[in-house]
């Protein structure tokens, strides 16, 4: 199981506003920003209210280096995300749909968000 992760982005402004936009049909929103300390960078913290999972920084994004999924409740929950992160700005990387040729039941999509990283939402029926 994953802890957290933390994506640098060429725009902090902007990326926070995509992932608001992009994760709010899975009810993962940005409520911990935190001020780095002796070196430490600043963050902004997504998850539930309660516990910060996917975590953004100003940086250099490498799209190369990383891709990620969070997971959804429901086939819709996925839909949704979609819409929501086309709608944001988001470019098709794969529209939901079934992909059975990693698992009997896995429904995803997959998007490329403004600096090129690509990730997705999957649910395992």
């Amino acid at each position: 199981m994953i802890g957290h992760i933390i994506l640098s982005v060429s725009d902090i402004e902007r990326s926070l506003k995509f992932y608001e936009a992009a994760l709010k049909p899975l009810n993962i929103s940005m409520f911990m920003p935190f001020k780095g300390v002796d070196g430490h960078d600043d963050l902004w913290g997504f998850g539930d209210g309660t516990r910060a999972i996917f975590w953004l920084k100003q940086g250099t994004p490498n799209p190369d280096a990383i891709h990620w999924g969070f997971d959804a409740d429901n086939n819709e929950v996925v839909d949704a995300f979609y819409a929501a992160a086309i709608a944001a700005g988001a470019i098709d990387r794969i529209s939901p749909r079934a992909r059975l040729e990693y698992y009997p039941g896995y429904y995803s999509a997959d998007v490329i968000d403004p600096d090129g990283y690509h990730f997705e939402v999957t649910h395992l029926n």
